[in-house]
């Protein structure tokens, strides 16, 4: 079984995927992450290589064509994507959402480990970016692949996370994934 996360920012979904392949025995792979790491490499934050991805697609395909090819060639692994859910059409997938000021919030605190925007020294200035980054998603994939990355109707299961903790998530995650593989003929935790 494959199984991936899409969400809004701050929701969670890496460090709950994290946990989860980890209790899996699976392997991880961050798409986000490695998107990070490319605009790193070229200088340039998320933001900066996201709107650079709005007239590049280079920006987008490597990492999707990348993911496509995981999701051929390999099994039992938990991924992190805005498109894993489409490239991946087999996976189970699971949508994360929060409230923007709670995932700002939660972000805000991590803000030093994260390539994420320049200049963003308040709550506010994050939130503007957050925002920003959400509508050049939406823009680059309907433009580059005809998909809506945000229509729930897309994905398996959906949670709120704006009011549980990090533990509440993940139980509740891992009860869902463990159901999951019991329906599947696949082992259980």
């Amino acid at each position: 079984m494959i199984i991936s996360f899409n969400g809004s920012e701050g929701s969670g979904k890496s460090g709950i995927a994290k946990r989860l392949a980890a209790r899996l025995g699976w392997p991880y792979y961050d798409i986000g992450g490695l998107r990070r790491t490319m605009a790193a490499e070229k200088g340039l934050t998320l933001e900066e290589y996201n709107k650079l991805g709005e007239t590049d697609p280079s920006t987008d395909l490597e990492v999707d064509n990348y993911q496509t090819s995981l999701g051929r060639t390999n099994d039992n692994f938990v991924i992190v994507g805005r498109t894993s859910w489409h490239f991946i059409p087999q996976s189970l997938k699971i949508f994360l959402t929060t409230r923007l000021e709670v995932g700002a919030e939660r972000i805000f605190k991590d803000l030093a480990t994260r390539n994420e925007g320049k200049n963003l020294k308040t709550l506010e200035d994050l939130i503007a970016s957050l925002r920003r980054r959400t509508e050049s998603d939406i823009y680059r994939y309907q433009k580059y692949f005809s998909i809506d990355v945000f229509n729930l109707e897309n994905f398996d299961w959906i949670l709120d996370t704006s009011d549980l903790t990090e533990d509440e998530v993940y139980e509740q995650v891992f009860g869902f994934v463990q159901r999951k593989l019991r329906d599947a003929g696949e082992y259980t935790l």
